[in-house]
């Protein structure tokens, strides 16, 4: 249960953001004992590969928060999140990668299952961002582009924490993020229905 909740978490936070959840697993990982990764997970406590999550999320940090360009870095996003949440969800389970050895066995031993379900929720929390981002920028002209990104930002990282230290906690933050979305797609619409109404003369 735990341990569904937490890889539900950590791959929920990819879909904000690919590479916080990642970032932070192998830290956590190589620097403390509150992470140990499975054997097959192992390679995202290495130095290389570290360096070039911190990397990538650099240019994502820079590359959300610019209007218009958040859309295209969206768009590219849309199978680099779903990936980083099929690999989160699945170095937090038994799903210890048996295709490095076996790429049969990685499917008849069902170690595709949880990557597969972390695909399938970072995908779904990715859609809602894109679109929460798109109604934004539409209502307020890309102004709310860097704003969202922070929260985007902050949530992802308070999700990774609570899968991490308090996995039932992650049932509270996805609530709140699926909170966020309707209010912000909600404001959007209310927007555009004044706006088609006819001008008192």
């Amino acid at each position: 249960m735990f341990e569904t909740l937490a890889g539900t978490g950590l791959a929920a936070a990819a879909g904000l953001n690919a590479y916080i959840p990642l970032l932070a697993l192998g830290l956590l990982s190589r620097f403390t004992g509150i992470v140990a990764l499975p054997s097959g997970w192992a390679w995202l406590e290495n130095g290389w590969v570290l360096g070039v999550l911190g990397a990538l999320l650099a240019i994502e940090f820079v590359a959300d928060k610019v209007p218009a360009l958040d859309t295209v870095n969206d768009v590219v996003q849309t199978v680099v999140r779903p990936a980083s949440g099929g690999i989160v969800f699945g170095s937090g389970t038994a799903a210890q990668t048996a295709a490095i050895h076996d790429p049969g066995a990685f499917f008849t031993s069902g170690s595709w299952v949880p990557v597969a379900l972390g695909v399938g929720v970072a995908l779904l929390v990715h859609l809602g961002k894109a679109g929460t981002r798109a109604a934004a920028n539409v209502a307020l002209a890309g102004i709310a582009a860097p704003v969202l990104s922070v929260v985007e930002d902050v949530t992802s990282v308070a999700l990774v924490v609570a899968a991490v230290l308090l996995p039932a906690l992650v049932l509270v933050g996805l609530g709140a993020l699926a909170l966020l979305m309707v209010l912000v797609i909600r404001r959007r619409r209310a927007r555009e229905r004044r706006a088609a109404l006819p001008n008192p003369p």
